[in-house]
């Protein structure tokens, strides 16, 4: 279908064009080619009678008593009778004598009527008299008596029509060449286009129907070429993205099924321990503390997948008020305490005295910290140390909270996609992918950044930062 649009749209415009120009160019040099020759003969007639009425003329002038003589004398010498007919015609308007020594009797000569109508003596025609095609010039002479009033060249246009014919022939022909070499080299450099497009649509189609192994092979350095790598980009991307996709579903998969694992099996064990009479308090206490931790596992990774829904729609909005960004820092931290100290971590973060106020969400930022937070912890070894500081930031009117790990560090190819959605950077570590997209998304929202710094094997530092109330304010 693109073939027979494109080669369809080609041969209504540019050759269509072409054609327009090449038929009028073809007139024109016709026209043109026939004026000249046209004009050449008549030049050529004209001048031979001026130079035989001007003979006349001087002839006449000198008083000689064989006038007629002369007359009929330069009739009958008359050197281009090859080329063309001199005639004698007298005042009755019949020719009286003709170089070809032919007397044709009385002849149709609108030239020599035009002649004697008009005030220089001169007439011409160019046209068919009989059967055949001629060109005719009259002078009535100074000198004109009875027997010569008036001095008339003819000659037959036939042979120059037959030679404007040929010449015509051969610029026709020449506009046939052009336009065969016109179409010989736009059909190649339309199939340089077309194919590759059709190749571009063929492999378009299999990406769109999920095939993102679908390859197309550069084989120019131009537009189509630079549309080549673009497709295949985007088909690279597209694959990555649907791994990761994959990635992410079965990493949620997992992370939903531990803790329901954990919540049934504990459920089973005091269920079994209360028919049986075996159900003590530390078992109950144990298996409800496991239970109750697993379910606020569970409605945390609720909550991030129906945030990400919200910022995908567009449906995610913030309730802004001004509040003390360290405040709402320590009260994270603070839930993270005792869990740092149960995995063995050391957690390091001293609560500046100064206010920091600014515009923000609070539950959003809450949300904010517990992810960064909690991905420190999460991606550190026992042992590690995590340390958490907020002041004003060197970028003035902003404020940064920066949260850095020991821990395993992310891979300096990884670092760019560490925000992307679905993205998991290690997949031996509990979560589902979507934490720091989130955040991302909700830091933007509130007019500010999240800045990454990493060195595999020896730890991320990533930087919150955020415009101060007044900013906010002067910006909004």
């Amino acid at each position: 279908m693109a073939v027979k649009k494109i080669t369809k749209r080609w041969l209504l415009n540019s050759l269509g064009v072409i054609l327009v120009i090449l038929i009028a160019l073809e007139i024109a040099v016709s026209l043109s080619i026939q004026n000249y020759y046209y004009n050449s003969v008549k030049h050529v007639l004209t001048s031979q009678a001026n130079t035989i009425t001007n003979l006349l003329t001087r002839y006449y002038a000198e008083g000689d008593t064989a006038y007629n003589a002369y007359v009929q004398n330069l009739v009958s010498t008359f050197e281009e009778r090859d080329r063309m007919e001199l005639m004698e015609i007298d005042s009755r308007g019949e020719v009286k004598m003709t170089s070809s020594g032919f007397l044709p009797g009385k002849l149709e000569m609108p030239d020599y009527e035009l002649a004697q109508e008009s005030t220089d003596g001169y007439g011409e025609f160019t046209g068919i008299i009989g059967d055949e095609k001629i060109l005719a010039v009259t002078v009535i002479p100074a000198a004109a008596t009875d027997e010569c009033s008036a001095i008339r060249l003819v000659t037959s246009l036939d042979k120059v029509d037959r030679q404007i014919v040929t010449l015509i022939a051969a610029t026709t022909f020449i506009g046939i060449a052009i336009i065969f070499f016109v179409v010989f080299s736009s059909s190649y450099f339309i199939n340089s286009i077309v194919i590759p497009v059709g190749q571009v649509g063929d492999a378009a189609r299999k990406i769109a129907e999920g095939d993102f192994n679908a390859r197309l092979v550069k084989k120019n350095d131009d537009e189509i070429g630079e549309l080549c790598d673009t497709i295949n980009y985007m088909a690279d991307e597209l694959g990555a993205t649907e791994r990761m996709k994959n990635d992410f579903i079965s990493s949620v998969s997992h992370e939903l099924r531990t803790p329901l694992t954990a919540i049934k099996g504990w459920a089973e064990t005091m269920e079994d321990g209360v028919k049986d009479g075996t159900l003590d308090h530390d078992t109950l206490d144990k298996g409800m503390g496991v239970i109750i931790s697993e379910t606020e596992r569970l409605s945390v990774m609720v909550e991030e997948l129906l945030d990400f829904s919200r910022l995908q729609s567009g449906r995610m909005t913030l309730q802004l008020a001004k509040l003390d960004l360290v405040a709402e820092l320590s009260e994270a931290v603070l839930t993270f305490t005792q869990r740092a100290k149960r995995e063995g971590l050391e957690m390091i973060y001293e609560e500046p005295d100064d206010v920091i106020p600014i515009n923000g969400d609070r539950n959003r930022l809450r949300q904010v910290f517990v992810n960064i937070i909690d991905n420190a912890l999460k991606y550190s070894n026992p042992g590690g140390t995590v340390t958490i500081t907020i002041a004003r930031s060197p970028k003035e009117g902003y404020a940064d909270v920066a949260v850095t790990d020991t821990g395993c560090g992310i891979p300096k190819a990884d670092l760019e996609k560490v925000k992307t959605k679905f993205y998991k950077g290690n997949s031996t570590r509990r979560g589902s992918g979507i934490g720091l997209a989130v955040a991302d998304e909700i830091v933007k929202m509130h007019g500010g950044e999240l800045l990454i710094e990493s060195e595999e094997g020896h730890g991320t530092t990533v930087t919150i930062r955020l415009p101060l109330f007044g900013r906010q304010q002067a910006e909004s």
